[in-house]
This record gives structure tokens, C-alpha cells and sequence, in this order.
């Protein structure tokens, strides 16, 4: 905890709760609004933050800073069918019923409203008064809209999976303007069986809420689910993601039984993330995607805004990467060729990569794939490899490999005879000395 923000704990015995006993609500939130408005003012994302701002919401701020801008709303990412089917499958689908056991009561009350989270971030359910629902919708509190701190700035549900403890986010703690006249409290809940993260379970609702109770609440209702979801099987793994891109212009991304085809340009995105698990930012997925050509942003985003309609909670952004780790066949090819294995290899490669591509990292990834199957082949010096090479369609007028098949061949062997040949009208169609 930085100097300046442990000052600002004062009396509070519990750092996760917003307000000390006998502080006056109205009186702290003017306060705090002053303090968000120093902090979005001075512009120093790693400067102190004066005013009673808890240490859990500075460094909050701080995050929230570098992503977010203070007056926009959470984007909606999942609807309709498609967040029909991807919260049927959940775990805490198991879980919705003890919750609104132990919270509906809230929830109906007129103005709260029971929410639960993945660990993603993204409202799975928000349930509550039809009065208390419509005045969240103006700040997309809705099903399917994306919560997380790097979407939707400080707000509890987005705190408590950030770093993974149950707390309150009263008022003008929130980052967002338009959240601040909100208080919620939130709790984070695990898988009992792996102990990953399943998301958070919130009440969000009026100043009120800024009271222990509440906070314990939540934490209640999450140890409830964790003890629930620990009497029940435990789940599958979740099946493999695959993607298909070798010897193909469009890439084929596989989750269990559902199969997407992608068309060419959204294949090059999926296989450059792929390639680059930790993320790109929207400037280096640009320069993967079209080089230094001039482009509107907005093309890009156009794409991406259809890629995601299309891979719904599989693709994140801020950086662009997938969610989930994916087994692409193009990557098994690498790692035979790691290990020099000439005949693994051969047998993982199907083509190039996305060959009808010109995306200057797919191209670049292609390069490195053909060419390293090409030299271990080559360094192998298997004539019966080499001949599998030469007879495909991309070896076929490979003379760097036709020349090692020629070497590697017993004289006067018929197969000799027509490695020769061919070296021969190679060497005429590219302009060199036969050797």
C-alpha cells in the first residue's frame, strides 16, 4: 500500500469496506467526486491520490486510467441467442437458484439488483424490480455487457475478479461518471475442484449498501456456491480448441463439436493471435495485418466488431488476443520442427500456411514454416521424404530440395534419372548452370 493512500484507511478496520462506522454517506461522496475529478485532471495515472480513496480504489483508478474513458458506458459483447447459449453452459448456471434464494429478497425490493459475473467479467444475469432494472440499463448493467476494470473502470464486480477478494465500491469510488451515483458490493467465486476463478456474485443498489452487512452477504452467497458447486461432479475439461489453417484459405476454428469457418481475412486475424497468445494491441495487429498500407481504423474494427459476433466470449480486446488457449495445427508443425523430426513434420504439413494470404505476419509465418521443413528434409538427406516433398504441389518446383533428392539418390537409379531431369529444367527455368 503506497504512503498516501494508507493515510487515507483512516478509522476503516476493513479495507474492503467503503465506509467507516458513523461516516456521513453524503458528506463522503462529495468528497470522493472531488478527489476522481483532481485525479482525471492532474492526468498522473501513477502520481498519489489525495482525499479519503481507499487504497483498493487508487490503484483501481490507476488501472482503470490507462483503459477506460471516465464517461463511457460497459460494452455489450454477448446477446440473444448467443448469451442464451454461452451462460447455459456456465458453471454458475448450477448456482443462479442459491442466489436467488439468498439475495433475491434484495434484488426485489425495488432498488437493488442481484448480478453475477464470469471471470471475465461479462454480466451473465441481472436480476431486480423492473424500476431498478431500467435505471442500470441507462449505465449498460445489462446481461452480456462486459464489467471488467479495463471495460467499465472501477466498479466491484470488476474489483473483486481483479484481485480475486469481496469488496464495496460506494458512489464516487466508482471511475466511471455515469456508475457513480451506484454502490455495490461484490465477492469473487472459484471452481472448488481446480480452484479457478468462475467470476463474482454482486448486489449493486443505493448508498444503503456501503454497510458491513452487505459485503458479508456476497461473501456468504460465494461460499454457499463454492460448497454447492463441490458436492456436484466435477465438470469435464473443457474441450480443446483447435484451428485448421494449413493448406487453406479459410481457417477453420474447432470448440468440441462446433466447427467455424472463417472467411480469408478473418482467418489471418484468428492465426495472427494464434501466433501471438499474449495479445496485440490494435496498432500491432494493424501492421500484422496490412504493413505499412494506409488504412482507416475503423476498417479494422469493423472487422474485429464481426470476428467477435461470430467467436462471441473466444475473442477479448484491449489487447486483441483469445481467451482460451488454442492447439493450431500450424503450431504442432513448429514444434516437430523443434525437435527435428523430418518425418513428424512431413506428416503435419498439409500446405502453407493461409496461402492465398499477403498479410505480412502471415506471410512471415509461412516463410518460417515451409522453409523449415524444406531444410530438414534437406539436412535429413531421406530420399524417400525428399520424393514426398518433390511430388506435392508446393515442392514440385522446389530445386533446393529436387538437388538434395538428386545427391541423396544411388547412381543410376531410374529415380536418379528424373531428380536429374528435373534439376535440369529447373535450373533452365531459373536462369542457372546445371551441376
Amino acid at each position: 500500500m503506497a504512503p498516501e493512500d494508507a493515510e487515507s484507511e483512516g478509522a476503516v478496520t476493513n479495507p474492503w469496506l467503503a465506509l467507516e462506522s458513523g461516516a456521513d454517506a453524503a458528506e463522503r461522496t462529495g468528497e470522493l467526486r472531488r478527489a476522481h475529478e483532481r485525479f482525471l485532471s492532474a492526468g498522473m495515472i501513477d502520481g498519489p491520490i489525495d482525499g479519503p480513496v481507499r487504497s483498493v480504489v487508487a490503484d483501481s483508478w490507476r488501472r482503470s486510467a490507462r483503459a477506460v474513458d471516465p464517461d463511457a458506458l460497459a460494452p455489450l459483447e454477448l446477446t440473444d441467442a448467443e448469451l442464451e447459449e454461452y451462460r447455459r453452459a456456465h458453471p454458475l448456471a448450477q448456482v443462479l437458484p442459491l442466489f436467488r434464494d439468498l439475495l433475491g429478497g434484495i434484488a426485489d425490493d425495488g432498488r437493488h439488483l442481484l448480478a453475477v459475473c464470469d471471470a471475465a467479467g461479462r454480466l451473465l444475469w441481472v436480476e431486480g424490480h423492473r424500476g431498478a432494472r431500467a435505471r442500470a440499463e441507462r449505465m449498460n448493467f445489462v446481461a452480456g455487457a462486459r464489467w471488467d476494470e479495463s471495460h467499465a473502470g472501477t466498479n466491484a464486480p470488476g474489483v473483486a475478479i481483479t484481485v480475486d477478494h469481496p469488496v464495496q465500491i460506494f458512489a464516487a469510488e466508482h471511475f466511471a461518471v455515469p456508475v457513480q451515483p451506484w454502490t455495490c458490493a461484490a465477492a469473487p467465486i472459484h471452481d472448488p475442484h481446480t480452484g479457478h476463478l468462475l467470476g463474482a456474485v454482486d448486489v449493486t443498489g443505493g448508498d444503503n449498501l456501503a454497510s458491513p452487512y452487505s459485503l458479508a452477504l456476497v461473501q456468504a452467497a460465494a461460499r454457499a456456491a463454492e460448497a454447492h458447486l463441490a458436492t456436484l461432479p466435477a465438470p469435464d475439461l473443457a474441450p480443446a480448441v483447435t484451428l485448421t489453417a494449413l493448406g487453406r484459405d479459410d481457417a477453420v476454428l474447432g470448440e468440441g463439436p462446433r466447427r467455424i469457418r472463417l472467411g480469408p481475412r478473418h482467418s489471418e486475424i484468428v492465426v495472427l493471435l494464434a501466433c501471438h497468445p499474449e495479445g496485440l494491441s490494435s496498432d500491432q495487429l494493424s501492421m500484422e495485418l496490412y504493413g505499412d498500407r494506409a488504412l482507416n481504423p475503423v476498417t479494422l474494427r469493423a472487422e474485429l466488431s464481426r470476428l467477435r459476433h461470430r467467436l462471441g466470449p473466444l475473442l477479448d480486446s484491449r489487447p486483441y488476443r483469445l481467451r482460451v488457449p488454442v492447439r493450431a495445427d500450424f503450431q504442432e508443425l513448429a514444434e516437430h520442427l523443434a525437435a527435428a523430426d523430418a518425418d513428424a513434420a512431413l506428416r503435419a504439413y498439409r500446405g502453407p500456411l493461409l496461402p492465398g494470404s499477403d498479410a505480412p505476419g502471415v506471410v512471415w509465418q509461412r516463410r518460417l514454416l515451409d522453409d523449415g521443413v524444406r531444410d530438414l528434409l534437406v539436412a535429413r538427406r531421406d530420399p524417400a521424404l525428399l520424393e514426398r516433398w518433390t511430388r506435392a504441389p508446393w515442392g514440385r518446383d522446389d530445386i533446393v530440395a529436387w538437388q538434395a533428392l538428386l545427391a541423396a539418390l544411388p547412381a543410376g537409379s531410374p529415380a536418379r534419372a528424373r531428380a536429374a531431369r528435373r534439376v535440369r529444367d529447373l535450373d533452365a527455368e531459373y536462369g542457372l548452370p546445371f551441376r
